[in-house]
């Protein structure tokens, strides 16, 4: 248990609120400061009783979030009351009236957005999905919601260390899946990049820790490097009379873990380590010419290299951010990224677009007509058109996040901007949706393309029509922007409904015809027979010809032929799934030794194909709809999606010791070729270690050997000895494993 001294705590309390006054001094105005006191009151005597999971009193959670709201995002009073007030609501017995009373509209409906939706989800929904996509649509009135929101969950973030390990996997994974994509695209990178990392600090906590302990080894280093790389510069920069200044700072932890991942190289081999910016102090006229010249300074010492220079600053992106960057080559023969900007655009880019608008305490945000403002028309239109699940929505809510920005032109010289990989047909439901619904193609500058064509940054783009297209399930996977998946998803709603009534009178004639009544037992052993999930999917099908309407006519007879055999029921029953029986011959009939739920029971699992987890591996329990509890890594590829969709389905699981039982793992090697290195490799693999091999393939191209080996091991360790064991096998430079 432990100690606690009421008198110190209420100090710290204290001590943590005038902080708060302190940092949000400078956009205090007169009587701001009573509201702000009144605001933390009632929070403090609402939350009195309560503690978090770390024992701390619960108060010093809102407090935070405020403090993270000021310092952090650069928001001003109604933020500050709305953050410290935004659990009151879910958490005690005031309501929403009580809040709008005392504090106003604008506040209440900050609040609004920011408390979760109670109450009962049907089966196969999610609740995170439907609180997400409430918050969203106060979002469209007021983007501090969200802003609010990404404090709240950084602060989550930063004190997770408290919570149980499924917890942990469960609110990390919803981290990653949701708010550090939004923080990306509201251009807080500073938040995106710590929420990345406490992600993997909670997920992967090994490969976390190795990071930081590399990246603090080489600091002095580092910083002896950074020394002599801008010593040249500055003082160029000084005699050419401008205020600047320099600093180097590291890349993230996630974003050196993640060029590891991709590029499957060792921490020494991620040759942009750090970046070098240059912030210069300068006139919003000469913003662009400063930074420019600024850059011919650095090119003067260092060779550029021309495939890495990136501008936005003529063009900014869509989420306000704007600099130059450069990537050059020191004397020592590292890369180095140089990035250029004025004080304000660095403002931007650290504090997103609070920063930008620097808010106005009233009911509407200054300066409107911003990059982002069109994204929120955009996340409006969405929300507005979707009437699919709350799942359905996230995923292309997420695709419109993460992605970088192609410009291209309409053929007056408009600019529009659109996501990264957008195609023709994009385009042409960003001009209008009556222009998408039509589309046949597109010339691109000038030349003809088909309405799949990916645009590149600069095209012109001129979309052809035809009063006879229709939109097809097929488009769907020829777009990228939300925009286009929900426009093409509304009208082949219509057109499956149009379609489902048409089957409907069909069916119905052709009972009359029989002499046969409609009734809803005969529709669903019409289902059964034609082998169709649902009714409606039956109709479909009879409407689209799929099924031909006379066949009905041999469901008739296949019904009279049943009533004489006196059998009543044509629904077809399926075996066990090969997959599930498939599992339990490799695990052998003795195959409970996985620990599953809060009381670490034995239960009957089965392992995902999608990521086949072997002993030793960091897993979760997933319950299915269909399949029990299936076992996942907590880094398969799938996890992100289930842990945030599906939190309530997430259940604790981890390996006792081991049986010898075997599971299927894969490695990747790569080496030079010789002759007799194929044969070394599996003499280590079966002689020394007892592995059963499943296939091997390899392929040597030049010198170069690439090989993939499918084996039984019993458990990681297993794994990571064999590893270690080919390693040392002569030739042989890498070796990893592979789902």
């Amino acid at each position: 248990m432990i100690e606690i001294d009421p008198v110190e705590e209420r100090k710290e309390i204290l001590k943590r609120y005038k902080k708060v006054l302190k940092m949000a001094k400078p956009v205090l105005k007169p009587g701001d400061a009573k509201i702000i006191k009144r605001a933390f009151t009632i929070s403090n005597e609402a939350h009195k009783e309560m503690r978090r999971k770390s024992g701390e009193p619960y108060i010093y959670h809102p407090l935070e979030v405020a403090l993270i709201c000021v310092e952090e995002i650069g928001l001003g009073t109604t933020s500050i009351v709305a953050a410290l007030l935004h659990d009151v609501v879910e958490d005690t017995d005031w309501e929403l009236e009580d809040i709008e009373r005392e504090f106003g509209a604008k506040v209440a409906q900050i609040i609004d957005g920011l408390t979760k939706i109670s109450g009962v989800f049907e089966y196969g929904s999610s609740q995170q999905a439907e609180n997400f996509r409430k918050m969203l649509l106060t979002l469209s009135d007021d983007v501090r919601v969200i802003l609010i929101k990404l404090a709240d969950r950084l602060n989550n973030m930063r004190t997770l260390d408290s919570m149980p390990r499924h917890k942990q996997l469960k609110i990390a994974s919803e981290t990653m899946y949701l708010y550090a994509p939004l923080a990306h695209r509201l251009g807080l990178y500073a938040i995106k990049s710590e929420l990345e990392d406490l992600y993997l600090k909670f997920t992967d906590s090994e490969t976390y820790l190795f990071i930081v302990n590399k990246i603090n080894e080489t600091r002095l280093s580092r910083n002896k490097f950074i020394k002599s790389f801008i010593g040249p510069m500055e003082e160029e920069l000084l005699s050419q009379g401008f205020k600047f200044t320099i600093k180097g700072r590291p890349k993230s932890i996630f974003s050196i873990y993640n060029k590891m991942k991709l590029q499957n190289i060792p921490f020494e081999e991620v040759y942009d380590l750090f970046a070098v910016r240059i912030i210069i102090d300068s006139e919003l006229e000469n913003e662009k010419a400063d930074c420019w010249q600024v850059y011919s300074v650095v090119t003067d010492f260092y060779r550029p290299n021309p495939d890495r220079l990136r501008d936005w600053i003529s063009t900014p992106r869509a989420n306000g951010y704007e600099s130059l960057h450069t990537t050059v080559m020191s004397q020592t023969g590292q890369w180095v990224e140089v990035q250029i900007r004025t004080s304000r655009m660095d403002d931007i880019a650290e504090r997103g677009y609070a920063a930008h608008w620097k808010y106005k305490e009233k009911d509407t945000i200054q300066n409107k007509g911003t990059g982002l403002d069109e994204w929120i028309t955009q996340v409006r239109t969405l929300l507005e058109s979707n009437d699919g699940s709350a799942i359905e929505f996230m995923d292309d809510f997420r695709g419109n996040l993460f992605h970088d920005e192609v410009f291209v032109f309409t053929p007056k010289g408009e600019l529009k901007v659109l996501p990264n990989g957008a195609t023709a047909l994009d385009f042409a439901f960003e001009i209008h949706s009556e222009v998408g619904a039509k589309c046949i193609g597109a010339k691109v500058n000038q030349k003809l393309v088909s309405i799949n064509h990916k645009l590149k940054n600069g095209d012109q783009v001129e979309i052809l029509t035809s009063n006879k297209q229709k939109p097809t399930e097929d488009w769907l996977n020829s777009v990228v922007t939300s925009r286009a998946k929900a426009k093409i998803k509304d009208a082949l709603r219509e057109e499956k409904k149009s379609t489902i009534l048409d089957g409907k009178e069909i069916v119905q004639r052709k009972l009359r015809q029989m002499k046969m009544e409609f009734t809803s037992e005969v529709v669903e052993q019409l289902r059964a027979y034609f082998e169709t999930k649902t009714p409606n999917e039956f109709f479909y099908k009879v409407g689209k010809g799929v099924i031909d309407a006379t066949s009905i006519k041999s469901f008739k007879e296949f019904k009279e032929q049943k009533k004489q055999k006196g059998k009543a029921s044509f629904e077809k029953v399926k075996d066990e799934s090969s997959f599930t029986k498939e599992i339990k011959n490799l695990k052998g009939p003795d195959h409970d030794q996985l620990l599953i739920g809060e009381d670490m029971d034995l239960v009957d699992y089965i392992l995902a194909k999608c990521c086949n987890p072997i002993p030793g591996d960091d897993v979760f329990g997933f319950v299915t709809i269909n399949e029990g509890i299936k076992i996942h890594r907590t880094s398969c590829p799938n996890a992100l999606e289930l842990l945030s969709n599906h939190g309530n389905r997430v259940i604790k699981a981890r390996w006792t010791s081991q049986q010898q039982i075997a599971f299927l793992a894969g490695l990747r090697i790569v080496g030079t070729d010789r002759v007799g290195l194929i044969n070394d490799v599996t003499r280590v693999i079966s002689n020394e270690l007892k592995v059963n091999m499943r296939s091997i393939t390899v392929d040597s191209d030049s010198g170069i050997f690439e090989g993939s080996i499918k084996l039984y091991v019993h458990s990681t360790q297993h794994l990571e000895k064999l590893m270690s064991n080919l390693s040392k096998v002569e030739g042989i430079l890498k070796v990893t494993r592979f789902d």
